[in-house]
């Protein structure tokens, strides 16, 4: 005989076990958050989701404003240029030397390029245009000082100095890593087709991306870049990219690979953004004519 529920308990019933399982879906979540802790975002991250399209472009994502730095005002360098972001955040800064005979106009493309994807950059002019690498690693930090401390207040609250790199052209390359291995507490050095004397470098302890190019008559990347490479440490994070078909004086003029990958450098070790590690590890591949001769690096990291 069937045995038939009165409307009323029916209901009750009912209710009673919506509660329950509202009930038990609360603490599964509850369950769930406290297994796995929350995604602490990277503070310094800036600029959209990275893609090759955007690092191959001829700007970023940030409008850029720019302020000359008087030669009879800097102290300890030939004064240059300054570009940074205007959207008003911190940012890392970054310093570039032009090489042997060059002037910051050699270099200013990769000064605009390089803040335009959200960083301070000062592109310098040499005392001289004759110094040498050392006397470069010198005024390369001269420059950095000088952004900190005496450009405008547009420049200088827009600077997070716990975030410096460096960067530079031949003798100005040499000298980004002179710096390098003086100051640890960089973030990033790129040396561009460098040139130096000394092919020691296993005192460097800041992440370094050395750009060569397989057609350098004036540093040979088999005396110069390749070396610097090799004797720089294996606990530290580098990489070796060698440009194909490309000159000593490459990075004089715009390059979408030297631009691309010295972006993503100063991305993931200037503002520790990992959204850059996908474009350097395992980077790009060898042998893409009229590009990529080689790429060796530490990856991961």
């Amino acid at each position: 005989m069937a045995v038939i529920t009165p409307r009323r308990e029916r209901s009750s019933l009912l209710s009673r076990a919506l509660r329950f399982t509202a009930a038990a879906a609360t603490a599964l979540v509850t369950a769930v958050s406290l297994a796995a802790p929350a995604h602490a975002a990277n503070p310094y991250e800036r600029g959209p989701n990275p893609t090759d399209a955007l690092l191959e472009a001829r700007s970023g994502p940030f409008s850029v404003s720019e302020e000359r730095a008087s030669r009879f005002g800097a102290d300890g360098f030939g004064g240059g240029t300054i570009y940074y972001p205007r959207e008003n955040n911190t940012y890392g800064a970054v310093a570039i030397s032009p090489g042997y005979t060059g002037t910051q106009a050699s270099v200013a493309w990769l000064g605009e390029r390089i803040a335009s994807h959200g960083f301070v950059v000062i592109t310098i002019d040499t005392n001289t245009t004759l110094d040498q690498p050392d006397s470069r690693a010198r005024q390369l930090n001269a420059a950095l000082d000088y952004m900190i401390n005496d450009a405008s207040s547009a420049v200088r609250s827009r600077i997070d100095s716990s975030r410096l790199a460096v960067m530079g052209h031949s003798m100005g390359g040499g000298g980004s890593l002179r710096l390098a291995s003086q100051r640890p507490d960089l973030k990033a050095a790129i040396p561009l087709t460098p040139w130096h004397l000394n092919k020691n470098w296993s005192s460097v302890r800041v992440p370094t991306l050395i750009i060569g190019a397989d057609l350098d008559t004036i540093a040979p990347v088999l005396t110069h870049a390749r070396p610097f490479y090799n004797s720089l440490p294996t606990s530290i994070s580098k990489a070796y990219l060698e440009l194909d078909g490309a000159t000593h004086f490459a990075p004089n003029i715009p390059n979408k690979i030297i631009g691309k990958y010295s972006v993503a450098w100063l991305k993931r070790f200037v503002d520790n953004d990992t959204r850059y590690t996908q474009f350097l590890c395992p980077g790009p591949r060898d042998g893409l004519f009229g590009e990529v001769e080689e790429y060796r690096s530490t990856c991961p990291f």
